[in-house]
């Protein structure tokens, strides 16, 4: 780890992304957590696209626990990993059975089932919670390291070393630098000029060389 004061450096990410919406659009926390539950290892934009019919079928966790994996798949069958995703949805449902029982702690997401803490963290954030953790998606994984916050790449460590060095009123960095990471910090010709980190992100001044 280097000896930049992160909490201070982050400002302008967390400044630039404050209001910017997150990608997948939803109505209620109901759909909320179904789509996450979808997005899992496939793009936003597709779960945007199949959602409508979806939830015209579905519309909130009531009728979706009188689902079956049979009766959710023809909705989902575009999704990456529809199977599992229409297993764990179809679980979540009829133990949650109904909106207002959808959990908003860390332990009580994680518990169900294609939930875990980037998913929990994402569902918190969208619902107002104060966070407990800190989003890790595979664009904070390729960019985190890019910017020199941490030299690992496995999401949990990631996840510690980002908690260590930013106070918790600016966890939202997480969010913040997938953002980044989907506009300007690509994967392939980032446009590192215009981004608000090339100050201290050690990608940039290893090319600058």
């Amino acid at each position: 780890m280097s000896n930049i004061n992160w909490e201070k450096e982050i400002q302008p990410l967390l400044k630039k992304y404050k209001t910017t919406a997150h990608p997948l659009s939803y109505n209620n926390l109901y759909e909320l957590l179904v789509k996450v539950v979808l997005s899992a290892q496939d793009s936003d934009k597709n779960i945007n696209k199949i959602a409508p019919e979806l939830f015209a079928a579905f519309p909130d966790m009531k009728a979706l626990s009188k689902a079956t994996e049979e009766t959710l798949i023809p909705f989902i069958s575009k999704v990456r990993n529809f199977g599992n995703k229409a297993k764990w949805l179809v679980g979540i449902a009829q133990q949650i059975k109904d909106n207002k029982n959808i959990p908003l702690t860390m332990e009580g997401l994680t518990a169900l089932s294609g939930i875990g803490r980037k998913s929990a963290n994402v569902i918190r954030r969208e619902a107002g919670e104060k966070p407990e953790g800190i989003i890790i998606d595979l664009h904070v994984v390729r960019v985190a390291p890019r910017l020199g916050i941490t030299k690992n790449e496995k999401p949990e460590k990631i996840e510690k070393d980002l908690m260590a060095v930013l106070p918790q009123k600016d966890w939202d960095a997480g969010m913040a630098i997938s953002f980044l990471g989907r506009e300007i910090c690509r994967p392939t010709n980032p446009d590192c000029a215009n981004c608000p980190m090339n100050k201290v992100c050690e990608y940039f001044k290893m090319n600058l060389k």
